[in-house]
């Protein structure tokens, strides 16, 4: 049975690797969620994500000055489930965007790291949640020995309040 922290650990590096998520603004009137591409800074722990976004799009002019955002994540093999609370806000570090551009992120900005229209966005969670999910096959076979599923699925979740720097 894996303990909260195991499973939080477990949910970075899935993202780590992923990195995909629904980015969403829930207060805001006819909010949606997006994908959008989390960016992890490994010198400032698990904890925070960055996303860099253009200052044309309707999500950042709803975001404002920051708010309160949601992520939900996926993983590939969907093995592990996730949903993180937060604050998100606009951010625009140079140090930071110096740190996280890459090719894939430089293709959506013509300009460069100095494009005009750049929004780098950093969310603080304060909330995770995550849920370990077994195949199909070994979770059927357990029902057909008749192993109680909620029994089985004790020991595969996490909800963790977390603080700055801590994940």
């Amino acid at each position: 049975m894996a303990s909260e922290q195991e499973i939080a650990q477990r949910f970075w590096k899935s993202l780590r690797s992923d990195r995909t998520v629904m980015l969403g603004l829930p207060g805001i009137e006819g909010g949606h969620s997006q994908p959008m591409t989390a960016q992890l800074s490994t010198d400032e722990g698990p904890g925070q994500m960055w996303f860099f976004s253009s200052r044309e799009t309707d999500f950042v002019r709803q975001l404002g000055n920051g708010g309160h955002a949601v992520a939900h994540f996926a993983s590939k093999g969907h093995d592990l489930f996730a949903s993180v609370d937060g604050f998100l806000e606009p951010r625009n570090d140079r140090d930071m965007i110096e740190r996280l551009w890459n090719p894939f992120v430089a293709a959506w900005f013509k300009g460069g790291k100095t494009d005009p229209v750049l929004q780098l966005l950093r969310l603080e969670p304060q909330r995770l949640q995550v849920w370990l999910n077994e195949g199909s096959l070994s979770a059927g076979v357990k029902l057909l020995l008749g192993v109680d599923p909620k029994k089985s699925y004790a020991g595969k979740t996490a909800d963790l309040e977390l603080k700055r720097g801590n994940a």
